[in-house]
């Protein structure tokens, strides 16, 4: 099994930054993919963030503001975020997809509990 621990959420103003980490830990074969979704209380989880061997993706709203990054030796994932403003309000999710060692390798898809992080004045 596999679990994620997010840390890094917190109070900041708008213009202000915060970065969140997440740290994966078990019986880790390989993680293909690692990424960060965030939900806003009354609407549905989205896509923030995610990195894979292919590249880095960002939603629209995110762009040129947040960064993503992955320190493999660690099983780490890190989201350097920069100009916040207000609706980026939520709990900000943490997920990775990989191998782990079982009796076979075998795939997983885990979440983090979440990180709240808040932007107000």
């Amino acid at each position: 099994q596999v679990q994620l621990v997010e840390s890094g959420g917190g109070l900041v103003q708008p213009g202000g930054s915060l970065r969140l980490s997440c740290a994966a830990s078990g019986s880790i074969l390989s993680i293909n993919g690692m990424g960060w979704y965030r939900q806003a209380p009354g609407k549905q989880r989205e896509l923030v963030a995610t990195i894979t061997i292919s590249g880095r993706t960002y939603a629209d709203s995110v762009k040129g503001r947040f960064t993503i990054s992955r320190d493999n030796a660690k099983n780490t994932v890190y989201l350097q975020m920069n100009s916040l403003k207000p609706e980026d309000t939520a709990v900000y999710y943490c997920n990775a997809e990989g191998y782990y060692s079982g009796l076979y390798p075998t795939p997983f898809g885990s979440w983090g509990q979440g990180t709240q992080v808040t932007v107000s004045s």
